[in-house]
């Protein structure tokens, strides 16, 4: 099982939908634009749908850039990444508390 399922089943329940797409950094910025009112790429955004169903979208391309400037290697940084982003979908909002969440999911999944 990949780490996205596995994060997935952890942290929002396996009954949970959830759609999962990587997106050139021009793709992801019209979207950010759209729902951040951000005219940047940036390096995940998340959809809640419904209760039981979302989306997160990523790009690569930007995962790498902030991978380096974090000094961690990319697939350390892109698991982060998941973990905050199912957080989102669980609608959790940057802070403390999500904060501690994610602290709480990487040490749980050795990230």
């Amino acid at each position: 099982m990949d780490n996205l399922s596995r994060f997935k089943n952890k942290i929002l329940g396996r009954k949970y939908e959830l759609s999962f797409a990587y997106l050139s950094d021009s793709e992801i910025k019209k979207l950010n634009k759209t729902y951040r009112k951000k005219n940047e790429p940036t390096d995940i955004l998340s959809f809640p749908l419904t209760k039981w169903s979302g989306e997160v979208v990523v790009s690569l391309q930007q995962v790498k850039k902030k991978a380096r400037l974090f000094g961690k290697n990319p697939k350390d940084y892109l698991n982060y990444l998941l973990i905050h982003g199912l957080l989102h979908l669980q609608g959790r909002r940057h802070g403390k508390i999500m904060t501690t969440l994610e602290k709480k999911w990487v040490k749980f999944f050795k990230v």
